[in-house]
């Protein structure tokens, strides 16, 4: 691709090209926005950084918890817009060391007037996982949260077991779980519970079927139209195939019985290549704040290689069919702009492109001769981007608001970038990745004064050991107003 610099008629062609009309995402694109005005009621994910997601919208706020490792940490935020915008809450940190190591996976639901959070954890070897419930202290699902029990159904005492879910059915509870059983390592497996805190009988192993022989994971649920609907995930989740299978049992009918459950046929949630969405899965529901729309929150990569990193939190809503089923539709681009859920107040954050184009009072200019094309396709924000290993070549955004966000591609021949806000001093940012990935979180700015700024992002030519080249890459800034 041929080297340009940019120049200013060129930025104030395109934002007279902003202002004129308004950019619609073609079925399939890569993350184009729904309109470059409409920014209040509008996000993009993702969410988080972290994989493994569950959220609820409980006191007046979101609540989302990702997998940490060595402990759980909540992020909360009135609006879905904001949850990246958030700092994390710490919940839990355990000193018993036969179960303070690789915690992921938490889930927390309100029963009566406290919370209890459901997660697995270990001792440093990963077949001594096992499941614990927290219980809070007071009526809030961030807590404090003091541990309360061990849970192990009575046939299953030592086993390998993760991804603990809660199913609330004909007013009894339920703990479902991954882990050993006649058909998987991780294999689907469904318990009695007395109280949120008490296995009451053996677990029960469910066949599940998903495409991949080795994992069965993550179960969820919804209950709607006379069923219960089961929602899990098949696959390594390090593989691009990583998706989400379906069964279902009637109202009235018993989940321990595994004649009752009816298996759906294919996956009704899975990869979308065109739009860089590779390994959607490990997923929640939730409901809007109003309590009329259900939508589902999930983890997904930009890469179709085989790793663990790069899987980030991201939502969008879902619907039902005729037959009474839940359509969860296909997983969207990564940075397509979506409608925030029905009852959100939203924030009016919005994006300035690599391009100079705008949702909102953002602005962007380049120094020296950056490259610019649309070879990174699916893995860019609208597509494209620019990049430069000029020693010297500098890109300023100029912003209203109280935070900016930077994304964009990391791969092997990035290198190290010098970040300033409002002409203060610089921070090194590493954009180098062992694997390309596309719309990575780059850098996230300290809070601001509501107002005015500047972020440069300068190229310094340098790049560490494992790097090919020194490229620093740009693409998308998420600007953040309150």
């Amino acid at each position: 691709m041929k080297a340009r610099s940019r120049t200013t008629l060129i930025t104030l062609l395109f934002a007279l090209l902003v202002t004129l009309a308004s950019a619609v995402s073609a079925p399939g694109a890569t993350a184009g926005p729904v309109s470059t005005t409409a920014t209040a009621g509008t996000f993009r994910n993702p969410l988080n950084t972290g994989p493994d997601p569950f959220m609820t919208y409980a006191n007046g706020a979101y609540h989302l918890t990702t997998t940490q490792g060595d402990s759980i940490k909540m992020w909360r935020s009135p609006s879905l817009s904001t949850l990246l915008d958030a700092e994390p809450i710490t919940v839990w940190r355990d000193t018993d060391a036969s179960r303070n190591q690789h915690i992921w996976a938490a889930e927390f639901y309100r029963f009566g007037n406290r919370w209890y959070m459901y997660y697995t954890a270990d001792d440093g070897v990963d077949d001594h996982h096992r499941l614990y419930v927290l219980e809070s202290d007071a009526d809030d699902p961030a807590g404090p949260y003091h541990f309360k029990a061990k849970l192990t159904p009575p046939n299953h005492t030592n086993d390998f077991a993760i991804d603990p879910g809660i199913l609330q059915h004909n007013g009894r509870l339920y703990l479902a779980y991954s882990g050993i059983n006649a058909y998987q390592h991780n294999g689907l497996n469904i318990a009695p519970l007395s109280n949120p805190w008490t296995v009451s009988g053996d677990a029960v192993a469910l066949n599940g079927a998903g495409g991949c022989p080795e994992v069965r994971e993550g179960p969820e649920f919804l209950n709607r139209n006379g069923r219960t609907w089961m929602t899990y995930s098949t696959c390594d989740t390090g593989k691009p195939d990583y998706q989400l299978w379906m069964m279902s049992l009637p109202d009235g009918a018993d989940p321990l019985v595994p004649g009752n459950w009816t298996q759906a046929n294919g996956a009704v949630f899975s990869r979308a290549d065109a739009r860089g969405v590779f390994g959607p899965g490990h997923h929640a529901f939730f409901r809007s704040p109003d309590g009329k729309e259900d939508w589902i929150v999930y983890h997904a990569k930009t890469t179709a290689d085989f790793t663990y990193a790069n899987r980030t939190t991201r939502a969008q809503k879902i619907g039902w069919r005729a037959d009474g089923s839940p359509d969860l539709g296909a997983p969207l681009a990564l940075g397509a702009t979506q409608n925030l859920p029905s009852g959100d107040p939203g924030s009016g954050n919005h994006w300035i492109n690599d391009d100079g184009r705008s949702s909102g009072n953002g602005t962007l200019a380049y120094t020296g001769s950056w490259n610019s094309g649309t070879g990174c396709a699916a893995q860019c924000f609208w597509g494209d981007d620019h990049w430069s290993d000029r020693a010297g070549n500098t890109a300023t955004f100029r912003f209203t608001g109280t935070r900016i966000a930077l994304l964009s591609v990391r791969d092997t021949g990035n290198g190290i970038a010098a970040i300033s806000v409002d002409g203060g001093a610089e921070q090194r940012v590493d954009f180098y990745g062992a694997i390309r990935t596309g719309e990575t979180l780059q850098y996230l700015s300290p809070r601001l004064p509501s107002g005015p700024h500047t972020l440069r992002v300068r190229v310094t030519g340098e790049r560490n050991a494992s790097s090919t080249a020194a490229f620093v890459s740009v693409d998308r800034a998420e600007v953040y107003t309150d």
